[in-house]
């Protein structure tokens, strides 16, 4: 009973965001706006998550490969910023931007507060601990001893890293990066409080919904939450494609083990 009203609380919150915003769907679909708001989620989201896998994958190495020093200070951050509100995230973006060395960088032709350049900053202090966290947990439980017999036998470690970690936890490393992706497309509290909503220039999807619930426009707003929701469930399929296909081949070398 517990499941079924579980079930039943949040099939009703995709029902009702599907049931408003189909009418209007494919209409808002050809407002210049929207497509604006599409092209910056998706560019910064993509752009974000590049980065934050090239600066997750060694620091989730470092944490759980090397003897690297104050490991339980920087585990501890890590789980700190996972639990603050974005809001503060942003705040804490907003302050070390408008200091003298943002005003700096500003000059140097590097606008961050109130510029496209802030949404991509924002992704990355909101989605790379939970990142460096998702591939440190997937490190600490692979396998060690073929990297130990590839380093017996002469391999270093960055080689053994590339060459057998990375195909180990290929499925966890490609669901990390769909997963940063997708809430990259998501998030807005850390967004709104460093770049703010300007329409046709800071505007992404969430940010667009707000702008059309601020005006009142609630249709557009749902058809908005339409298209997020679609783009949200593409990503969970492809994680769910990636997980079942790591299943499939565990399961595969297993029975190949036995025979």
């Amino acid at each position: 009973m517990t499941a079924l009203a579980v079930l039943l609380f949040i099939g009703s919150a995709v029902f009702v965001i599907a049931a408003d915003g189909l009418p209007g769907f494919w209409e808002h679909m050809k407002s210049e706006e929207l497509q604006f708001a599409l092209r910056m989620s998706l560019t910064t989201a993509t752009l974000s998550s590049v980065i934050v896998m090239l600066l997750a994958l060694p620091t989730a190495y470092a944490l759980t490969r090397t003897r690297m020093p104050f490991k339980g200070i920087f585990s501890l951050l890590i789980e700190l910023v996972l639990s603050v509100p974005y809001l503060l995230l942003g705040l804490s973006l907003l302050v070390m931007f408008s200091s003298p060395v943002g005003k700096w960088l500003k000059e140097c032709g590097f606008p961050v507060v109130f510029s496209p350049a802030g949404i991509v900053m924002a992704h990355l202090l909101v989605n790379l601990p939970y990142a460096v966290r998702l591939l440190k947990t997937a490190f600490e439980t692979s396998d060690r001893r073929q990297e130990f017999i590839a380093q017996t036998l002469g391999a270093s470690p960055f080689r053994s890293f590339l060459t057998i970690l990375l195909p180990s936890c290929r499925s966890s490393i490609i669901s990390t990066l769909i997963l940063s992706w997708s809430r990259g497309m998501g998030e807005f509290g850390a967004t709104l409080m460093l770049v703010g909503v300007t329409r046709m220039k800071t505007e992404t999807l969430p940010g667009s919904i707000y702008l059309s619930i601020s005006t009142g426009n609630n249709e557009a707003a749902m058809s908005t939450a339409m298209l997020m929701l679609l783009i949200s469930g593409l990503a969970m399929l492809l994680v769910q494609t990636a997980e079942k296909s790591e299943r499939r081949k565990t399961r595969e070398v297993r029975e190949s083990q036995w025979k």
